[in-house]
């Protein structure tokens, strides 16, 4: 079979572009009860082993945002960029990469909040018949990742790491879903994806490279928050509300870690014991720290968050990945500790 090629670039600017045009869901409009809230709040999320899960299951979001409250789940954080630009929802957690590449086709959206810095949550998993035992032995081989995710970006730099490219090897374009099914009829050979997921693969597999091992080469990936812009200055009393229930979640997780393993394993409907694994797999960091100069730092003087971005859109566009890079200030501009700030002080 012919190596299977897809740059994410062109088509998925176009395919933002085309959704910014479009009309979008109406979900800021004023209640009829003539305060300034609106009628719901559209929340894209993923399935991961994060505070959001925690606050979706316990049923945060409903009690105390006070209003109507609407969960859309995606599989990638590609499908999070495409709902973000036609408007249809509000809120999106996706990866720093997906985040990167909507701020870098205009997508007015801000960086509000890091979910987990991603360590071993996120890997390169290869079949054991495979006898693939290094990176350098990913050459000619067929491995499937979501395309524009942290994983993408993750497994691009690994290549490099190693002195090898994407023309190298086969590197398919797969959802997490797709990935299984392929895993299972042994069509590939490893592939770069994220828990719970990645654990369907260790079965018959092992990890040959982890995001943690790639964080201490200088290739740092989180799942973060972002909110539309327009939402954010309409209702920021709703955004300040939000970082408020991540941080009574990131609290469960602090000082109860067995309720937060319960509710991560029913949620995600794995055992204790692999919910709690997968909890450990990646670094949650408070409010507090967050706005330290290593994360988001404060609004006069931001933190690391935007290097991280901005070295993000450096390497996707040396990869031609995205068409070029912004300016720095973009990434300054969308990272915004104002709602942090806020929400500590009540």
């Amino acid at each position: 079979m012919k190596r299977i090629k897809k740059f994410i670039g062109a088509s998925l600017l176009l395919t933002l572009s085309l959704s910014l045009a479009s009309c979008g869901v109406k979900s800021e409009t004023t209640s009829s009860k003539g305060n300034n809230l609106p009628e719901v709040v559209n929340i894209g999320t993923q399935q991961m082993p994060n505070d959001e899960t925690i606050a979706r299951a316990k049923g945060f979001f409903e009690s105390e945002l006070g209003v109507k409250v609407n969960i859309k789940e995606f599989d990638s954080g590609k499908d999070v960029n495409t709902a973000l630009a036609s408007k249809s929802i509000d809120f999106g957690l996706l990866g720093t990469t997906p985040a990167t590449i909507s701020l870098a086709s205009g997508i007015p959206v801000e960086v509000i909040w890091i979910h987990d810095v991603i360590g071993e949550v996120e890997s390169l998993a290869v079949r054991n018949k495979s006898n693939i035992k290094s990176v350098a032995e990913l050459k000619g081989k067929r491995i499937a990742v979501p395309f524009g995710s942290t994983a993408h970006y993750s497994l691009l730099r690994g290549l490099k790491l190693n002195n090898l490219t994407e023309k190298d090897l086969t590197i398919l374009d797969m959802q997490p879903a797709d990935i299984v099914a392929a895993w299972q009829r042994g069509d590939i050979d490893g592939a770069y994806v994220w828990q719970p997921t990645l654990q369907k693969l260790l079965g018959d597999g092992s990890v040959l490279v982890s995001s943690k091992n790639l964080a201490e080469k200088g290739a740092v990936t989180a799942d973060i928050e972002v909110v539309r812009s327009e939402f954010s200055k309409k209702y920021p009393e709703i955004v300040s509300k939000y970082i408020g229930i991540q941080q009574k979640s990131h609290e469960i997780y602090e000082s109860n870690l067995d309720d937060a393993v319960e509710t991560v394993s029913k949620a995600l409907q794995i055992s204790k014991d692999e919910s709690s694994k997968q909890i450990k797999e990646s670094i949650w960091v408070s409010a507090k720290e967050q706005l330290s100069d290593k994360y988001f730092g404060t609004s006069s003087n931001k933190g690391n968050l935007v290097n991280i971005l901005k070295d993000t859109a450096d390497f996707l566009a040396d990869q031609k990945t995205i068409p070029s890079s912004p300016d720095i200030k973009v990434f300054e501009n969308a990272v915004n500790p104002s709602y942090i700030e806020k929400a500590l002080k009540k």
